[in-house]
């Protein structure tokens, strides 16, 4: 790791346990009241509360994990250990030690982390780790990763896509975030614009039964058995250092910034604010099963999440807003949407550009079918790197400023009618559609889907979007153009 990235690890650990003890101390015994409190209050009904700003969200996860009392449930597509990855995992540490059992669920494709630290954190009697559909990473050898590739392709791309993060079973934070620091304005050079969902109330019991679904499943598997000849040579010895050194790297009070002292400060008297802007409504949790379809139809097959969304779009009466990072059809797609703008249904999408985007591959997909949503009728914003929302959504811009990160779309949020809001894990591409399972809700109110509604649109701004119509790439650099031309040629569109 470079020595930039661990001084920013530490502050942000060193925020993030702060933040906690400090939590806990204020808060403490007032947690399960206030939450049945809250639920009793509004019987039937879900609170939900968006997360537009990343700060914001990791702060209401650090708040979720100082208040559990029985059990946090975690689920991710990726876990990094260079900065995020690194805090959440000391985090949860604290959190066994205190005697609440954690459990974590992680795809096997991205993760990124020691053997010895996973082991030593599995080994702890309140934690267990899982690994979702391992046949990348985790345990397995170079060669045996190349025979799955041959032998078992589509296995090998179909991935846990879900987002959770489950406190008591009773609150839970879903959306497009994952365990890094772009995720949460945290990185030097490139963050993502992103949304997350606070939820509370039986909804939040609806996701905690979908992460048992995939926790019991036989495509997830203990670290230990994964890992079973590394366990054999993990001593107690070790144990304790790892937990050691994680403590010790989050308690060095050199880290500490005037600036994080003063945020953490003032963390308890926001949360209240918080618990009365939720908006109380019927919410629709929507999910995948473990393994997304039955497999036998290849590359495709749809899954529950896809045709949930498909019936939610066909009710349009009006307009349709869509936010996705990546904006590839799948099969029925491009007549879905067709079907829309035919019957006078205004539809707009706000994606990345070339200039913006993470994943050029996707935009290689996009890019072919460019002009034939364009002709479709659909009005298409290409995101721009250097969107002036950076100063509105990154609470820390005034320190990232000189170095002008680059600020990429990474939201996966649908609006219908402004009436109702889709927001969740699913891109608007062919994996969504067919190989990754997804989760997400849909919550039918006036109220949130347009204040969801309204910040998109600020988005699609001259200042922040370029309109697809005007072929937009020239603003990206030439390498990602000549890559671009690169991408274009590969026949590779049901993976996108």
């Amino acid at each position: 790791m470079a020595a930039g990235n661990k001084i920013k690890a530490r502050h942000t650990l060193l925020f993030f346990l702060f933040f906690i003890i400090l939590s806990a101390t204020a808060l403490a015994g007032n947690f399960t009241t206030a939450v049945d409190e809250l639920i009793s209050t509004h019987p039937g009904r879900s609170g939900a509360y968006v997360l537009e700003k990343g700060e914001e969200s990791l702060l209401a996860r650090g708040w979720l994990a100082g208040q559990a009392e029985t059990g946090i449930d975690v689920q991710y597509f990726i876990w990094s250990t260079d900065n995020i990855g690194t805090l959440a995992a000391e985090a949860l540490l604290s959190a066994a030690e205190r005697g609440v059992v954690v459990r974590v669920l992680v795809d096997d494709l991205l993760i990124d982390a020691d053997n010895d630290i996973i082991l030593a954190l599995a080994a702890h009697p309140n934690a267990h780790i899982r690994i979702y559909n391992p046949k990348h990473s985790v345990g397995t050898s170079t060669f045996d990763r190349i025979i799955n590739i041959f032998t078992d392709f589509r296995g090998v791309n179909q991935r846990m896509h879900d987002k959770s993060f489950i406190v008591d079973g009773q609150i839970a934070i879903i959306g497009g975030r994952n365990m890094a620091d772009e995720y949460f304005d945290y990185d030097h050079h490139y963050n993502f614009r992103d949304r997350d969902v606070l939820l509370i109330g039986p909804v939040a019991t609806d996701i905690k039964n979908n992460f048992e679904s995939f926790w019991q499943s036989d495509l997830s598997v203990p670290v230990e058995t994964l890992l079973e000849k590394q366990l054999a040579k993990l001593s107690k010895k070790r144990i304790a250092e790892v937990y050691q050194n994680l403590h010790a790297y989050a308690q060095n009070p050199e880290n500490y910034e005037p600036q994080v002292r003063r945020m953490v400060d003032n963390i308890p008297g926001k949360i209240p604010q918080l618990l009365k802007d939720l908006v109380w409504e019927d919410v629709r949790f929507i999910c995948d099963t473990p393994g997304k379809n039955p497999g036998d139809k290849g590359l495709g097959g749809g899954g529950a999440t896809t045709d949930q969304l498909i019936e939610a779009v066909k009710a349009a009466r009006k307009r349709v807003t869509i936010q996705s990072p990546y904006l590839v059809m799948p099969e029925g797609g491009f007549e879905l949407f067709k079907s829309l703008t035919d019957r006078g249904v205004t539809v707009r999408i706000n994606t990345n550009s070339l200039a913006s985007t993470d994943n050029l591959k996707a935009f290689s997909g996009y890019s072919k079918q460019r002009k034939k949503l364009l002709d479709s009728g659909i009005e298409i914003y290409e995101f721009r790197p250097d969107s002036i929302r950076k100063k509105q959504l990154i609470d820390r811009y005034d320190r990232l400023e000189k170095l002008s990160p680059v600020f990429s779309i990474h939201a996966k949020t649908m609006v219908i009618d402004g009436e109702t809001l889709c927001i969740g894990t699913f891109n608007f591409d062919p994996r969504s559609a067919n190989l990754n399972t997804e989760i997400g809700v849909i919550i039918k109110n006036k109220k949130i889907a347009r204040q969801v509604e309204h910040q998109i649109r600020i988005d699609m701004q001259p200042g922040n979007s370029w309109n697809a119509k005007d072929i937009p790439d020239p603003h990206a650099s030439l390498k990602k153009r000549l890559m671009l031309k690169f991408w274009k040629l590969m026949p590779m569109t049901p993976l996108l």
